[in-house]
Order: C-alpha cells, then sequence, then structure tokens
C-alpha cells in the first residue's frame, strides 16, 4: 500500500511541472499574453507603436468576439532596450503573470537574453520584432518569426543595388551587437556574389549619438555606398554627419530602418536613403483603400498616426488569434504548436508576403523588398526577392 502511495505521489510531481507549463496563462475565459517592449529607451518610438497597434487588435477581438470562447489580456513590460531588463521583464510575465506566450518582444540581445526563461517553463516565442536568424535558428519548437532576417535582406537586396549605382567601394557602420552584426554579415556574404568585400568596416556601441570618427573613417577611404547595420538615431546621425562633411554615398538600411521617425526626425536630408523592407508604411492618405482605411482607425483611436511598427503589432496579435482559434477550445502549448505545424497566412492589405509554418520551419518567409526616401515618404521601389 505504501508503495503505490509513493508511485502514485511521484507520478503526481513528475506530471505537475508539464501540467503546470501547458495549462499557464489560460483558463475558462482568458488567454494571458505577454509582449517585453522598450518604453523608455533608445527604441522607444517602437516600443510605443508596437504596443499601439497590439492593443488595436486586441480590443477588436475583446469587443466584436473572442477565440474559442476566450478574450486576450496583454501585459506589457519595458526593457528600455537592455537585455538585462529584458531578463527580468521575462521572470516577471513568465513567472509572476504567468503568461501564455511571448508576443512581439522587440530587440535581438533582448530576445536572446529573454528566451531562456521562457523555455524553461514551456512558453513560446511568438514572432518577436527583430529579424535576426537566431529567432528560428537553432530550431527550437517554442521559436516563431515572421520577418525575413536581416542577413538575408541585406544579403539578396545589395549585389544588384551595388550594381545599379556602380558602386566601387562598399563599406559599413553597424551596431557592436547581435543585430548589427548580422547586417554585417548580410552585406559580406551579399558582396561575395559579385566578387567584392567591405573597403571599410567601422562600428559603435549600442545607445552611441556621436558618428563623426566613424564618418570620417569611411570618407577617408573613399566609400560610395554603405550599408548600415543602424536603427533610428543611428541612422539619422550617420547620414546628417555625412551631408554636414560633404560625404555623399548611396546609404542601404534594413527594415530596423524602415521607419517614418527617420525623416520625421531627420528631415530632408533623409531622402535617398534605401531599407529593405516587408510591410509597408500605412500612410492615412494611402492609395489603397483598406490600408487608409486601417490607419484612419487606429489615428482615430490613439490620435497619432500609425507607423510600419503599428502594423507589426497589429498583424502579430491577428496572426496568434489565427494560430489559437484553429487550436480549438483546448488550448495548450502542444496544441498550439500543432496548429501552428500547418499554419498558412495569407498576404495582408499591408503587402506582406504569404507566410508558411511547418514542424520544422519555424520562419514564416524570407522575401523582402527595398524601398527608398523619396521627398519624406517611403517608396516602394522593388518586388519580393528570393534570397
Amino acid at each position: 500500500m505504501q508503495l503505490k502511495l509513493t508511485m502514485a505521489a511521484l507520478a503526481l510531481a513528475l506530471a505537475a511541472p508539464l501540467a503546470l507549463a501547458q495549462g499557464q496563462g489560460v483558463s475558462k475565459n482568458e488567454i494571458v499574453l505577454g509582449s517585453i517592449q522598450d518604453l523608455s529607451g533608445p527604441l522607444a518610438g517602437f516600443g510605443k507603436q508596437i504596443r499601439l497597434g497590439m492593443m488595436l487588435r486586441v480590443d477588436e477581438l475583446n469587443e466584436q468576439g473572442s477565440v474559442q470562447g476566450r478574450k486576450l489580456k496583454l501585459l506589457i513590460e519595458d526593457s528600455a532596450y537592455d537585455p538585462r531588463k529584458a531578463v527580468l521583464a521575462a521572470q516577471k510575465l513568465v513567472n509572476q503573470d504567468k503568461i501564455f506566450a511571448m508576443v512581439g518582444h522587440l530587440g535581438t540581445a533582448q530576445n536572446m537574453a529573454a528566451m531562456p526563461v521562457q523555455f524553461e517553463k514551456n512558453v513560446i516565442n511568438f514572432f518577436p520584432v527583430t529579424a535576426a536568424r537566431e529567432m528560428y535558428e537553432p530550431f527550437h519548437r517554442l521559436k516563431y518569426s515572421f520577418a525575413a532576417t536581416y542577413f538575408d535582406q541585406i544579403r539578396t537586396a545589395l549585389p544588384k543595388l551595388v550594381k545599379d549605382k556602380s558602386a566601387k567601394k562598399v563599406c559599413t557602420i553597424y551596431q557592436d551587437d547581435e543585430f548589427g552584426l548580422e547586417v554585417m554579415r548580410g552585406g559580406e556574404a551579399g558582396l561575395k556574389t559579385i566578387g567584392m568585400e567591405f573597403a571599410e568596416k567601422t562600428s559603435f556601441k549600442r545607445g552611441a549619438t556621436d558618428f563623426s570618427s566613424q564618418v570620417a573613417r569611411m570618407k577617408s577611404a573613399g566609400c560610395d555606398f554603405v550599408v548600415m547595420g543602424t536603427i533610428i538615431r543611428e541612422t539619422i546621425g550617420t547620414i546628417a554627419e555625412s551631408r554636414k562633411t560633404g560625404f555623399t554615398p548611396t546609404f542601404l538600411g534594413s527594415s530596423a530602418a524602415y521607419t517614418d521617425l527617420i525623416h520625421r526626425l531627420g528631415g530632408k536630408a533623409m531622402d535617398g536613403l534605401y531599407a529593405t523592407h516587408t510591410v509597408q508604411h500605412p500612410y492615412l492618405d494611402e492609395a489603397a483603400q483598406p490600408i487608409r482605411h486601417w490607419a484612419n482607425k487606429y489615428k482615430t483611436k490613439f490620435n497619432e498616426d500609425p507607423t510600419v511598427f503599428s502594423v507589426y503589432g497589429y498583424t502579430i496579435i491577428d496572426a496568434f488569434i489565427r494560430a489559437a482559434d484553429k487550436a480549438g477550445p483546448n488550448l495548450t502549448t502542444d496544441s498550439f504548436i500543432k496548429a501552428m505545424d500547418t499554419m498558412v497566412i495569407p498576404p495582408d492589405i499591408f503587402g506582406s508576403a504569404e507566410s508558411r509554418f511547418g514542424p520544422q520551419k519555424r520562419l514564416g518567409s524570407d522575401l523582402s523588398r527595398l524601398s527608398q526616401l523619396q521627398d519624406a515618404r517611403w517608396k516602394v521601389v522593388s518586388d519580393y526577392v528570393k534570397p
């Protein structure tokens, strides 16, 4: 009898963590989601926009219906774009708030720091807002990524643009972290396909505000094309310093630089910048009526214009809703993964390419295209290109 009781107790002890992990964040009437954003650091502009885009889709669902009878509850923590704070935020969301999934976490280094906290408790990292390869490689059942990687974006776009511009000396300036290195390595791989390599490579620390020495190095090297592993203020600072010193190369950034904040904060000097991207910026006067309707709804709700990062937030929650609904009434981590393993997300009103997932496929799409700032407005200048 004692042996039977002991065995029963052991079985319960072994089953408890699994039951806790699979049931975490899901109740009869609610699904609890978590997100970590930069709300007070150098990417606070992005963080706010992602948060508002998420809120718009969550509110739409909760006002109009549910996911298999469950409303969504979205909890957001601030990382200030600091990986150490991202770990603390993940610990709170996972261990105290008991979230079902982490959605739309902003930042490469921040995601990489937080994911171990999540994975220990069987919490999915769903569609982080970063295009780093680490968001789906190496394979992990709890990783799902939606964005064509920085590496592939630059590797694909660079060779053709270099040829189109008849560039002779290609250089790069990049943030000295996982994000910047991905852009730089994509540039190296792209140049290799046309028998070239970087004539000059210069970097800066996360949070830097002065880029005069980096610009001077690239100007001295005679660069006529610059690949930018930069985000908001680093993009603006580098281009502004270049204009001031008479340095006039072609500038190419990744989707991290594809934002209205570049021309809103940098002004006319930013015209001419190229950037890779997937979804397009939702201008209020966009010719396409569905985008125009969505953008004006966002403007009415939040009293500010939407951006491409607002779109990221909105579409991330929409994709989660699709998968959670497909998983059925018995929502667990396993049933959600099973649903994602056959998920196809069609092109949307924002110009996204189709996304497909599978048992061994954790990146929805590897397609990107090119835009250029012309008269303070992003103009699409290429079709989607397969890496």
